[in-house]
């Protein structure tokens, strides 16, 4: 066997891995993945859905365009038409093809301002999660329960890959949620703008220096999910990943009486802020 035919078996293998091995949750970037990340919340099922529809409108568009290039340049060469028409309009066409692609665009952007409304916010919010961006870490506060910390990467000489931790994806102290609980997402930053992203769960929002922006989420199942600032903010932009660990609403009671003892409380953080600022 030539080292030609076995690099092309290998290549038609991992095509075939890709498209029919099972995948236990697509909970972060895997190798030769297509389309969007397994939905993980109503929001992002919503995502999917608009998504797998508009990737059938442009599908249709572009092989329409391409038909029509291929019969102008079959039906209207040099050979075929030694004499050039002297055609300048035609109302019905230019009816034709004004009024077909404003019915696409009202057909794709009616369900996108109703996904973008529904993403928005929710009015039956039963906790609040805060996110805060540093250059270069995340800062995470719980009000409900008191409760903030800070969360750096892992770095790349401490990934413990026998615990299937991932490289640039992984962090100290994970943001740790209940499932099937509406959730409001507040984002800010204390120095430049940065973007709080968790494809899995549909969240991509922007934390901007004296603004609170907010979003919200309602996670289906537990796991674990992975995202990473998706906003330029400086040198190290790329190692400020983001884990979400979604949990049973026992298991999260259980945690914040652990996080508690773990981590400071926000009065502690008030109390030190003052004192450094005097």
């Amino acid at each position: 066997m030539s080292k030609y035919t076995l690099l092309i078996g290998t290549f038609i293998l991992s095509l075939i891995v890709a498209f029919i091995a099972p995948d236990a949750f697509a909970d972060y970037p895997r190798p030769w993945q297509l389309g969007l990340q397994e939905a993980a919340s109503p929001v992002m099922e919503k995502l999917n859905a608009l998504h797998n529809m508009v990737l059938v409108i442009i599908t249709f568009v572009s092989l329409f365009v391409l038909s029509l290039l291929l019969y102008v340049i079959v039906k209207f060469n040099h050979k075929a038409n030694p004499v050039p028409s002297k055609t300048s309009h035609n109302t019905l066409l230019e009816v034709i093809w004004t009024g077909i692609p404003v019915i696409i665009l009202i057909v794709i952007a009616i369900p996108t301002f109703r996904i973008l409304y529904y993403m928005d916010k929710t009015e039956d919010a039963e906790m609040t999660l805060k996110a805060i961006g540093y250059q270069w870490y995340w800062g995470y506060e719980y009000p409900d329960e008191n409760l903030a910390f800070e969360s750096y990467i892992i770095k790349d000489e401490d990934i413990r890959k026998d615990l299937g931790q991932k490289r640039l994806l992984e962090v100290d102290n994970r943001v740790v949620l209940p499932v099937d609980t509406n959730i409001r997402l507040l984002f800010t930053a204390s120095d430049v703008i940065h973007a709080w992203a968790v494809p899995a769960l549909g969240v991509k929002m922007d934390a901007v220096p004296g603004r609170t922006n907010e979003s919200w989420v309602r996670i289906n199942e537990p796991g674990v999910y992975y995202g990473q600032c998706s906003e330029l903010c400086g040198v190290y932009h790329g190692f400020m990943p983001i884990v979400v660990e979604a949990v049973s609403k026992e298991d999260y009671a259980k945690w914040v009486e652990r996080s508690k003892r773990k981590f400071s409380t926000l009065e502690d953080n008030s109390t030190a802020n003052l004192a450094s600022a005097k």
